[in-house]
């Protein structure tokens, strides 16, 4: 079966879909709070994408793109993509779903900022993502990781 990345709609039906999520008790990474926030039926500039097995919802993640100014982590400065709430559920997981979620967020040709999960950390490093220098200003708590493309390095003070 070819999985397939899509741009998931804002309705109340991915609203359903997404209460799935939760309940098998992924509190941390539930978007359903965020997919409230943002309810506008069948919003074309979600931020979520997802894959389909059959018609269920089983792997997804929201990717926001940051405007350069507020680039603080790639030189040279320029655009970049969060990746965010990346969830692949149980039965699905280890099958290249979230893999391919990843790849997909790469396409875009843009660097990539993410804030991996505990125990997520060896998943990410095998996309090829990297720690940055911690700086506490910055990164406030967080110890992101980030994927550079071609031509893209490391922002230095």
């Amino acid at each position: 079966m070819v999985m397939k990345v899509e741009k998931l709609k804002i309705n109340f039906k991915t609203l359903e879909e997404f209460k799935k999520f939760k309940e098998y008790g992924i509190q941390e990474l539930s978007m359903f709070e965020d997919l409230e926030a943002n309810m506008i039926d069948n919003d074309i500039d979600s931020p979520f994408y997802g894959i389909y097995f059959g018609d269920k919802l089983v792997a997804r993640m929201s990717l926001y793109q940051i405007d350069a100014k507020f680039d603080r982590y790639f030189y040279p400065p320029q655009n970049y993509l969060e990746l965010w709430k990346l969830e692949v559920l149980p039965d699905y997981q280890g099958k290249g779903y979230g893999r391919q979620l990843v790849e997909f967020a790469k396409n875009f040709g843009l660097p990539i900022k993410t804030n991996p999960r505990v125990q997520s950390r060896s998943f990410w490093e095998n996309m090829g993502f990297t720690n940055v220098d911690y700086d506490m200003e910055r990164d406030r708590g967080e110890n992101p990781l980030v994927w550079y493309p071609e031509g893209v390095e490391a922002q230095h003070k």
